[in-house]
């Protein structure tokens, strides 16, 4: 696996990833997944997904830094290790590595992580994770999902199903936009707060 093979990617939509192959290997059934552009997916989504997931993704070249601190810290404390996987590394992670919790894993991440900033502009960049994410036991993607779910189109999403689908994410096996947990509808809220906080349309113009 290269750096070229990373820089390609700021003009070739990958047609699958390793995520999805090997959902389709263990499972024996195809994934729904349907490529869409970014500016055919309405702009809430994209920033609901950021406030969810990576709330820094616009300003960092890759890495959180400081969260990465903070997981570390808390671990040192006796907390339990929790992930600090920006954006970009989950790009990477989704597309091209395994779901394995090893140095080696993570040095290839890191190491692909930095030629993906280096290479694709930061729009592409979330253009192929909201492409390639999980949302469901067989669903990826974001057109895929805004189908299943709630039988529109990425573009027609409304703001409350855009943050339920951005909630998924982090744990898509177990997700059901249709029928929200408590848990869920707090982090929903959470996530509209978050939107509005980070500057609301103008931070996904700017990318």
């Amino acid at each position: 696996m290269s750096a070229a093979l990373v820089g390609s990617l700021r003009w070739i939509d990958p047609p699958t990833s390793r995520f999805i192959e090997r959902y389709e290997a263990s499972s024996k059934r195809t994934a729904r997944q349907t490529w869409v552009s970014f500016d055919r997916i309405v702009w809430h989504l994209p920033l609901a997904v950021i406030a969810s997931e990576d709330q820094q993704f616009p300003k960092h070249k890759g890495f959180d830094w400081q969260q990465i601190k903070s997981v570390i810290k808390g671990y040192t404390d006796g907390k339990p290790l929790r992930g600090a996987s920006t954006i970009s590394q989950q790009t990477i992670k989704n597309l091209f590595l395994t779901p394995a919790k090893n140095f080696g894993r993570k040095s290839i991440e890191a190491w692909l992580t930095f030629w993906l900033e280096l290479t694709v502009p930061k729009k592409r960049i979330l253009e192929i994770y909201l492409n390639i994410a999980q949302f469901g036991k067989s669903v990826f993607g974001v057109e895929a999902a805004a189908k299943h779910y709630f039988g529109v189109n990425a573009n027609n999403l409304n703001t409350a199903q855009s943050r339920l689908l951005a909630t998924c994410l982090p744990a898509p096996s177990r997700c059901n936009p249709n029928k929200p947990s408590e848990h869920t509808l707090k982090k929903t809220s959470w996530i509209e707060v978050s939107m509005r906080q980070l500057g609301g349309k103008r931070v996904i113009d700017q990318l």
